[in-house]
């Protein structure tokens, strides 16, 4: 079995393959900070979905938190006795990266693609909602491009809480209306659908750039199924996308 984990600021998604199956997965805080803390916390996971530790037999991360790099590798290694594959623009992904500095491209950002360029072909753009929204070009060739990048919406309300007094913070859900009723409302329609504008814009305009107007977008992260129903320009919704990319990576270093 393969354990894989893609560490973000706000949000690990984790998960166990058996073959091609995604057997386990989950969405988790990033609290944890130290090698013991994380390698009792995934043993509990994998625990609780009735799989035996000694049945990891690889596994490989990702990360956009350096300073969680040297933990999750030490907890791979002490609590699951394999050595992790941490995967990054410094390694052979199986993607070429036509970027002015490959180095400073997201790991996430290159795993997203190189998934979503098997799943779903190519011209392709991924869209991921998390603490920021990243939407990634795969070009017609299969290459990685570059792409956008814009707050995400849990940082677009946490910005106006803080800034705000009289702000109170929301649950982020589609208001029956664009016109909100109370403030919750107005919050909530103006998070939503301008950040549905802001992803329908900006593919239009990714899709105006030569040989890229019959792209398909897929969407994936924490908010894509929300964004989604509010969005005219994404075709598809995949929320496990990035685990799949690590999946493809890690047997393509086997």
């Amino acid at each position: 079995m393969l354990l894989v984990i893609d560490i973000g600021n706000t949000t690990t998604v984790a998960g166990v393959f058996d073959g091609d199956e995604l057997i386990a997965h989950w969405r988790l805080s990033s609290i944890l900070h130290t090698s013991d803390e994380l390698g009792i916390y995934f043993l509990n996971l994998i625990a609780a979905k009735n799989i035996n530790p000694s049945e990891i037999k690889s596994a490989a991360f990702a990360s956009v938190v350096p300073s969680l790099d040297f933990s999750m590798n030490e907890a791979i290694r002490n609590y699951f006795n394999v050595e992790p594959l941490q995967v990054s623009s410094k390694i052979d992904t199986g993607i070429k990266i036509l970027c002015k500095n490959p180095r400073e491209v997201g790991a996430d950002r290159i795993i997203n693609a190189v998934a979503g360029r098997e799943k779903y072909g190519k011209p392709l753009i991924v869209a991921d909602y998390g603490t920021a929204i990243t939407f990634d070009v795969v070009s017609e060739n299969g290459d990685y491009l570059g792409g956008a990048i814009a707050p995400g919406l849990n940082s677009g309300i946490s910005a106006l809480f803080s800034k705000a007094a009289k702000l109170p913070q929301v649950a982020l859900s589609i208001p029956e209306s664009v016109i909100g009723r109370n403030t919750e409302e107005a919050i909530q329609s103006g998070i939503l659908f301008g950040n549905a504008g802001l992803t329908d814009r900006i593919i239009e305009m990714i899709k105006a750039e030569p040989g890229l107007n019959n792209a398909k977008v897929v969407a994936t992260g924490g908010h894509a199924g929300l964004i989604a129903k509010v969005s005219h320009t994404i075709d598809y919704v995949d929320k496990w996308l990035t685990l799949e990319g690590l999946k493809l990576i890690a047997d393509r270093r086997a």
